[in-house]
């Protein structure tokens, strides 16, 4: 089940920053660590910070994207300051999110996403993630290192991963039950996109109308099923608007 959870970090800047994270999670038996545009990687700093937990360093992926780094994951939990502005579901606790992250891990893999160290993530990466999440804090000086805020989140999964009923693993539901993929759902998006255009409803893409249907498919979480159906329904309705034009 731990394998299935995987800790990303968007462009780091600090290497030392990577290896401590790396560290904190072996601390709590973590070992999947995907990088997206790390300044400077590999870096002796990195493994150096890392202290004991080089194995996480060396077997870390680099890739160009989020999206690249979160395609197979079904759950995705990015870390930062609330964003209302992108009505995703949100876990104002962390530990709500621990039970949540490990209940999903049994079948699928599951990512936590961390930001840049000065800023954090973007909007358009917030996108990229299905819930938020914010590490409660001393409201007049609530900062924490990329590092710190890595161990707080881990440390919540693993207690979560502990404390989990080993029966409640007894009862898996079959493959079209469970979430679909981000890849999948993006698929998915860029359908209901097209069909919007070409039905007449959007005239040009119209980004806050997209985000906010995004979110609404985030909080309703349909499953890989109900995924094909919806999927079938655009089809149509595409097939259906195309042949009324031409």
């Amino acid at each position: 089940m731990l394998s299935n959870i995987r800790i990303v970090l968007v462009q780091t800047y600090h290497p030392g920053n990577i290896g401590a994270s790396a560290r904190a999670m072996k601390t709590m038996g973590l070992n999947d660590l995907v990088l997206v545009n790390p300044r400077c990687f590999p870096d002796p700093e990195a493994s150096q910070l890392a202290a004991g937990a080089e194995e996480v360093i060396d077997n870390a992926r680099v890739v160009g994207t989020l999206a690249e780094a979160v395609a197979d994951c079904v759950q995705v939990v990015g870390a930062s300051a609330r964003l209302r502005s992108l009505p995703l579901p949100h876990y104002d606790e962390p530990e709500a999110m621990g039970r949540e992250l490990v209940d999903t891990a049994i079948t699928d893999p599951v990512a936590l996403v961390f930001g840049r160290e000065r800023f954090g993530l973007t909007s358009d990466e917030i996108r990229c993630c299905s819930h938020q999440v914010s590490i409660p804090a001393n409201p007049d000086y609530g900062i924490l290192n990329l590092s710190q805020a890595v161990q707080v989140l881990c440390y919540e999964t693993y207690k979560a991963w502990r404390l989990r009923p080993e029966q409640a693993t007894d009862r898996l539901p079959p493959v079209e039950e469970r979430q679909p993929t981000r890849e999948q759902l993006s698929h998915f998006h860029a359908h209901l996109s097209r069909v919007m255009q070409v039905s007449g409803f959007l005239t040009q893409p119209h980004a806050q109308t997209e985000a906010r249907l995004q979110a609404l498919f985030a909080r309703a979480q349909p499953s890989r099923k109900e995924l094909s159906l919806l999927r079938g329904l655009l089809r149509s309705l595409e097939e259906s608007a195309t042949h009324k034009k031409s």
